[in-house]
C-alpha cells in the first residue's frame, strides 16, 4: 500500500518531525510504502496561482507530482501544529493546489460547481496528528475544534475518504520526555491500527 504522510512544521526535530518520521516508520514497518514530505525541508510554494485554479489548469510540475502522490495514495498521514485554531499556512496552500479538482474531487455532469462534490480518492483512511499548547478541554469548549472540521468534514469527506481519525497531543510545551515518548507509541499503535500489515 502506498501511504502518503505530509509533515507541516518550519522547526527541523521538532515533536512534529518526530511525529512524521514515527508514523512513517509504522508503515514501512507493515510493509507500506511511506512517501514523506516536509513542506518546509522542501521549500514547497503554497501559493495558487490563477492558472491553476481550473480542472485542466496549468499545474507546476512539483504540484502534478503531489497530485500523482495524492491520487495513488491508498493511505493518507497529515501532521501539522495548531495555529490560531489552523493548519500553518504552507500546509493549506498545500491543500488549495494539491487537493485539487479533478484529483481529489469532482462535479457532475449538470453541476457547474454549485452542488455537493464528488470525491476522487482512494484513499481508504486518513490520520491528522496535531501538536497543541491549547489544552483539549478548552479547544472543544472555547474555540469548538476547527481542525476536526476542516479535515474530517472539508477535506477527507469531502474527497471520499471515510475512514478518518484524528489526535491531538498537548500541551507540548510542558510535556514530559516520558509523555513525548509515549505518545510517539500511540502513533505508531494508531498507524498500524488504521492501516495493519499487509
Amino acid at each position: 500500500m502506498k501511504a502518503l504522510v505530509v509533515l507541516a512544521h518550519p522547526t527541523a526535530g521538532s515533536f512534529n518531525h518526530a511525529i512524521a518520521r514515527t508514523a512513517a516508520a509504522a508503515l514501512s514497518h507493515s510493509g507500506h510504502e511511506p512517501i514523506l514530505h516536509d513542506l518546509y525541508a522542501e521549500g514547497f510554494d503554497p501559493v495558487l496561482p490563477t492558472a491553476e485554479i481550473p480542472k485542466n489548469g496549468d499545474v507546476d510540475p512539483v504540484v502534478r507530482e503531489h497530485c500523482r502522490q495524492l491520487s495513488d495514495a491508498e493511505g493518507i498521514v497529515i501532521v501539522h501544529p495548531n495555529w490560531w485554531g489552523q493548519p500553518p499556512a504552507i500546509l493549506k496552500g498545500w491543500v488549495d493546489r494539491v487537493v485539487r479538482p479533478g484529483v481529489a474531487y469532482e462535479f457532475g455532469e449538470q453541476d457547474s460547481g454549485e452542488g455537493v462534490p464528488i470525491g476522487l480518492l482512494r484513499a481508504r483512511g486518513a490520520v491528522v496528528f496535531n501538536t497543541a499548547n491549547t489544552p483539549a478541554v478548552r479547544e472543544s469548549k472555547v474555540f469548538g475544534d476547527p481542525l476536526e472540521t476542516l479535515w474530517r468534514n472539508c477535506v477527507f469527506g469531502l474527497c471520499g475518504v471515510e475512514q478518518f481519525h484524528r489526535r491531538m497531543f498537548g500541551v507540548i510545551c510542558t510535556s514530559t520526555r516520558r509523555q513525548r515518548e509515549a505518545w510517539l507509541d500511540e502513533v505508531t499503535q494508531t498507524v498500524r491500527r488504521l492501516f495493519p500489515p499487509t
